[in-house]
């Protein structure tokens, strides 16, 4: 007993998952417990075609941009464990916190990632570095290791409150001027621009301007260059990507395209700033240079891997503080109290710190009800580097595992009334929720090394536009969503601002 309640603390400091106060020991796992192990080729699975594999039926479903409803689906079919292959790309999928809690109890000291084929073969085009997401082994340590500290430490990353909230500050103002009658044309791209002035202020310690009337047309270019770039990758994990770049296809194209504008405009910044302090001896707070100077990273292995946090930072966050703004105006009375616990906690016309969201409970609640309901990344992968019995079953090295994080959230096993949005059931008093049912930032050596950042940005943000604004529901119909490198609504939010 105390070797499972020491194991399972020192699980909830490493994924932020509730304390061991919060709910009970995980219990054993019903799925892991078999009379006899099977092999790979017994997990059940949809139809699994010559060529195509799973493609044609995944297409009836609604296709690759509706896949995560295709998994949910399947999961109910075939159980917490089911293979899976489409086109050229295999994988075997779970959908239980006990088989994660495995999986997270035999991970290595280097786990791997799903290898992101078309990111590696653009690197190896234009010979560029891989950064976190494509790394593996003793080099990903090395380089996580010099970020690590800036990025994972509480104390280091609360010390970013003050910049993120410069940023917020012109953000609500300007939630005032380009409303009209509290509506704003495409939300979605103001908020990118939010996340995208936010993490070059924190990088850069510059401002780009990005919301004022008239922007920094290469910010501007970076951010719309993030979005073809997670729009295209995915046809190119189900197709052989060496036969787009063969051909020349329009999707490599667009690719390739994308990357050059993310990767140069990342460049011009991080010169002019190592640049800016060369010449420095004396330690500071400067996010980018200390890492650069205090690490052994050579320029190319930072360059890709700030590329890599900028790409997440921008298009990850924004996208989680869109789907809670939804979520809140569909939910008035979780939006009403979430505002008396901010007026009860920040004094009238004080700007909000990292210190006061310690006390705002069922601020972190909402965040998290909204990543559960409407999770910006429906699905995290590993690579398994050793033979591996999960589920009963005998898994080969190599096979890939793709942790089906939306299914999830949706199973009513884990989640009473899965489909409703109801912040309480994460607060102490009544929690019994199993950590590993709620994993957006990944789980073990490989979640988000950006987490805590994110997590600190969307709740300064959720605390600074509650406060200013209603955020009411224009319309009830309904709103999917989409796969799109994330999950996307497929139209326009129907939300209002309106000034309290």
């Amino acid at each position: 007993e105390t070797r499972k309640r020491l194991g399972y603390q020192r699980l909830t400091l490493l994924c932020g998952a509730p304390s061991a106060s919060d709910a009970g020991v995980v219990a054993p796992c019903p799925h892991s417990l078999p009379s006899q192990t099977q092999t790979l080729d017994s997990i059940p699975g949809p139809t699994n075609w010559p060529i195509f594999g799973s493609l044609i039926e995944v297409l009836r479903k609604g296709g690759l941009r509706r896949q995560h409803d295709a998994l949910v689906d399947y999961h109910k079919t075939f159980g917490k464990i089911f293979r899976m292959k489409l086109g050229s790309f295999e994988s075997v999928h779970i959908g239980a916190p006990c088989l994660l809690e495995s999986l997270y109890r035999k991970e290595s000291a280097y786990p791997q990632r799903l290898e992101i084929k078309p990111w590696k073969a653009y690197r190896d085009l234009r010979d560029e570095a891989y950064g976190l997401l494509l790394l593996e082994g003793k080099d990903w340590q090395r380089v996580r290791s010099a970020f690590q500290q800036k990025l994972m430490k509480p104390t280091e990353v609360a010390k970013l409150d003050g910049k993120i909230n410069q940023v917020l500050a012109d953000f609500v103002r300007r939630i005032g001027e380009v409303s009209d009658n509290g509506r704003i044309e495409d939300l979605y791209f103001e908020l990118n621009k939010w996340s995208m002035e936010t993490i070059c202020l924190v990088l850069y310690d510059k401002r780009f301007g990005l919301l004022k009337d008239k922007v920094n047309e290469e910010a501007m270019t970076f951010i719309t260059s993030i979005k073809t770039m997670m729009s295209t990758f995915g046809v190119m994990m189900v197709t052989p990507v060496k036969l787009h770049k063969k051909w020349n296809t329009k999707t490599w194209q667009d690719h390739t395209t994308a990357w050059d504008r993310i990767f140069n405009t990342a460049k011009i910044y991080i010169d002019k700033k190592i640049k800016r302090h060369a010449g420095a001896t004396e330690p500071s707070e400067d996010f980018l240079c200390d890492i650069y100077r205090h690490s052994n990273l050579s320029k190319k292995e930072l360059y890709a891997a700030i590329t890599e946090l900028q790409v997440g930072g921008v298009e990850t966050t924004s996208n989680s503080m869109l789907w809670a703004i939804f979520n809140l105006s569909r939910n008035p009375c979780a939006q009403e109290k979430l505002l008396q616990e901010i007026r009860e906690v920040l004094p009238a016309n004080q700007t909000p710190s990292a210190e006061h969201l310690q006390r705002m409970p069922y601020l972190k609640a909402c965040l998290k009800e909204s990543m559960r309901l409407s999770p910006s990344v429906p699905f995290t992968s590993r690579t398994l580097d050793k033979d591996t019995v999960l589920g009963g079953y005998s898994i080969p090295k190599g096979t890939v595992l793709m942790i089906n994080s939306h299914a999830l959230g949706a199973n009513e096993e884990y989640f009473e009334e899965s489909s409703r949005f109801k912040p309480e059931r994460w607060l102490k008093e009544c929690s019994d929720i199993n950590p590993f049912a709620h994993v957006p930032f990944g789980i073990g050596k490989r979640m988000c090394i950006g987490r805590r950042l994110a997590e600190l940005q969307l709740r300064l943000a959720l605390c600074w536009v509650v406060r200013d604004y209603e955020i009411v529901a224009t319309d009830n119909k309904p709103v999917d969503a989409v796969h799109s490198g994330t999950l996307v609504p497929n139209r326009e939010l129907p939300v209002a601002f309106i000034r309290r």
